[in-house]
């Protein structure tokens, strides 16, 4: 399970290098100031989380288990959802669609992030 976690975290990373790098320079003239910071918003939570999961994948040789599996799989269900909405929400407004229950998903993201470090904590905790 860790080198799949490993292999995530450096997607994960990778992807919001690229991403950043659009945001900063492509989106501009396509994005207001408040749009830009949600597109911001999502990179750096993706990118927290490429490192978060890179620390499972790294802990998990230490504090094998499940407490420990199901943190990694909430770090990526949580940017998905978190950063993935915010991602879609950018879109919908430069596309200027009529989609606006999509932000009602970015809260069950943040909550995975939540739950993630709980059970990085708690598998960490029971190793002690």
């Amino acid at each position: 399970m860790h080198k799949g976690f490993l292999k995530t975290a450096a997607l994960l990373g990778a992807l919001s290098v690229a991403l950043g790098a659009f945001g900063a320079h492509g989106l501009k003239k396509y994005l207001d100031q408040n749009d830009l910071q949600v597109f911001e918003t999502a990179v750096r939570y993706q990118f927290y989380h490429a490192f978060a999961l890179l620390a499972v994948g790294i802990l998990y040789a230490t504090f094998p288990g499940k407490l420990m599996q199901w943190a990694g799989r909430l770090f990526i269900a949580g940017t998905i959802l978190f950063s993935g909405s915010l991602y879609l929400l950018s879109y919908i407004k430069y596309a200027q669609l009529p989609l606006n229950w999509v932000g009602a998903i970015t809260p069950i993201g943040g909550v995975c992030f939540i739950a993630g470090w709980l059970l990085l904590f708690v598998a960490a905790a029971k190793r002690s």
